[in-house]
């Protein structure tokens, strides 16, 4: 009897495979939505209260700081109870903490919502991976993996037009936040109907009616179901955290570490503030989101440029320079452009680079781990890493409150990416390691 695992990756995807990747990359555009439809707003409401940048700065990383718990609580969660159950779940967080920002009124309420939403958002990420890899045959994986990671910045592109719209017409932030909660309520039942619990959690957690799920399963896909549930896997052995800091693998993760932390600080600065400084510059907030959408755009097509040229050359090297680059199209943009097209051109550049350069870093990450250390060690180079994302955009606000114009500013936080280059060309790795 062959193992349904064995099975899904040798043959071609059914279409309610690829159904389930593409419901899963929309899931992933919907977290680029929400993670960003607090800066959509941000104009809005830093001249509806009258709060100055540090605090706007506070509000726009508290997200941020819940993705960071969310990850790493509700995706080991994910391996308990399943990949289905996890999506909905999220999904119940992401809308019910959206429509409660649209109430707020405070700064510390809002923060306590948008720390609420993060968690969903951070659980959601991991969740929409495992479906998308265990969904996927052998040939197609990465491929999908790929395209689920691009409906992040598409979800900001396709969001962040709406939310430019809904601002020009309503003259209210509170929209962006209820068309967040009303897109997001409307995924549920799609998960419901569409997206069955992974075969490979049902294989290899063996719940209640395991096999009855996977037989229903095989047969929606027009394959013969299976009599009997194969021999269950050897459980391997865990190998704790003190292997990531072990020698040979300490210099490893903290160049790692600090280099992923560095460069979300200068990444999030960006994508968080664009908006608020492009009204500063005396646009109206409508035209103002537009900027961020074409900086999304210049994000996707960054993306897919690394991981293209990544063939050639080789990954570090690409993002490394692709590090170096980014950091100096911040700097360029702190310069203040006159008008709103070179305002998004130069926006589109900063993103290019800089998502490109988050993009390529998944794909060093990955491969300067032994296979036995490649989760822990993501997982923790990623979960540090969110305290500088969180970080970026407080610093920016303390800095702008204390004074200092926006060139001084984009100068010191660009210098984060420019450290996370220097720090990745010092790091020793093999990249034989993936294997």
């Amino acid at each position: 009897m062959e193992d349904p695992r064995a099975l899904i990756a040798r043959e071609p995807m059914h279409y309610r495979q690829v159904i389930a990747v593409g419901i899963a990359t929309a899931l992933n555009a919907l977290d680029g939505f929400d993670v960003l439809s607090i800066s959509f707003a941000a104009p809005g409401i830093a001249r509806d209260w009258g709060i100055d940048r540090a605090a706007l700065g506070l509000v726009l990383s508290m997200e941020l700081f819940g993705m960071g718990i969310g990850a790493f609580v509700l995706g080991n969660l994910a391996d308990k109870v399943g990949r289905r159950p996890m999506l909905l779940a999220c999904l119940v967080i992401m809308s019910i903490g959206m429509a409660l920002a649209s109430t707020a009124a405070t700064v510390p309420i809002l923060s306590a919502y948008r720390l609420f939403t993060g968690l969903g958002i951070g659980g959601m990420l991991a969740a929409t991976n495992a479906v998308v890899a265990e969904c996927s045959n052998a040939r197609r994986r990465n491929l999908t993996v790929a395209i689920m990671a691009g409906g992040y910045p598409m979800g900001a592109i396709v969001g962040g037009s709406a939310a430019s719209w809904l601002l020009a017409a309503t003259g209210r932030w509170e929209s962006v936040f209820q068309f967040g909660a009303v897109v997001t309520v409307c995924f549920i039942p799609l998960v419901l109907w569409l997206v069955p619990e992974t075969m490979a959690f049902l294989l290899l957690k063996r719940p209640a009616g395991a096999l009855d799920k996977i037989n229903r399963t095989l047969e929606r896909q027009g394959r013969a179901p299976i009599a009997a549930m194969p021999p269950a896997d050897p459980v391997p052995q865990k190998a704790g955290v003190s292997a990531l800091f072990a020698p040979g693998m300490a210099h490893v993760t903290i160049m790692l570490t600090a280099t992923y932390f560095f460069h979300m600080m200068t990444f999030y600065f960006l994508v968080k503030w664009i908006p608020k400084i492009v009204v500063d510059l005396g646009f109206p907030p409508a035209l103002a989101g537009g900027v961020l959408v074409w900086g999304n755009v210049g994000g996707a097509i960054g993306s897919i440029a690394v991981s293209l040229l990544s063939q050639k050359v080789g990954i570090r090297p690409v993002v490394v320079a692709t590090m170096f680059l980014g950091a100096m199209a911040v700097v360029v943009f702190g310069q203040g452009a006159v008008t709103l097209g070179s305002l998004s051109v130069i926006a589109a550049i900063a993103c290019f680079f800089a998502n490109g350069a988050t993009a390529g870093l998944y794909a060093v990450i990955a491969q300067s781990y032994p296979a036995a250390l490649r989760a822990g060690g993501t997982g923790l180079v990623i979960g540090i890493g969110r305290a500088g994302a969180a970080l970026g955009p407080i610093l920016a606000g303390v800095l702008f409150t204390a004074g200092w114009s926006l060139a001084p500013v984009a100068i010191a936080l660009g210098c984060g990416t420019l450290v996370g280059g220097v720090l990745l060309s010092l790091t020793r790795y093999r990249e034989s390691a993936i294997a």
